[in-house]
């Protein structure tokens, strides 16, 4: 019987330890290198593929320029030849990096633009949500405007840029 216990108890052990693993990860996303460079590929993507689509009806290189933007910022390498399919990627991306650039930008916005509500708020906190009163307005545009967008934005630019290199790697392969 006790043997039974002691193997329950390491389970709900290691349950609690997988938990507690997944919100420091959760917590700890926002702030890593990692996430910045995706950030950084999200933003870049659509002036970058804008500018290849003349670029490359002028036979530049374009899709080895676009191969290094994904190699550098996202850590993933795509096979192909000097000029395949540049022209290409740029005009078929744009509607998926426009998209990208949107959320990212958004996303990232909305977080000090919350943290600091009281210095952007009108006159009158009455009609805001989390009011009537200035701390539960504050409060509540801090915590869900503020910490949820800086803890939810870095899962939503890891998934579109991870679209994005689906669609180079299709495209420009």
């Amino acid at each position: 019987m006790n043997g039974v216990r002691q193997v329950q108890t390491e389970a709900q052990a290691r349950v609690h330890d997988n938990g507690a693993m997944w919100m420091w990860r959760i917590a700890r996303e926002p702030f890593t290198a990692a996430t910045w460079r995706r950030t950084a590929y999200a933003v870049l993507a659509l002036p970058v593929g804008l500018a290849c689509v003349p670029l490359s009806l002028l036979g530049a290189p374009t899709a080895r320029w676009q191969r290094g933007l994904v190699r550098r910022f996202l850590g993933t390498e795509i096979p192909g030849t000097a000029r395949g399919g540049g022209l290409r990627h740029a005009l078929l991306a744009t509607p998926l990096n426009l998209l990208t650039t949107f959320i990212t930008v958004y996303g990232w916005v909305i977080v000090p633009m919350n943290l600091g509500w009281p210095l952007r708020a009108g006159s009158d906190y009455s009609g805001a949500w989390g009011g009537p009163t200035f701390a539960g307005a504050w409060a509540f545009h801090a915590i869900l405007g503020g910490i949820g967008f800086l803890l939810l934005t870095p899962w939503l630019v890891r998934g579109l840029t991870a679209v994005q290199v689906r669609v180079a790697r299709s495209l420009l392969s």
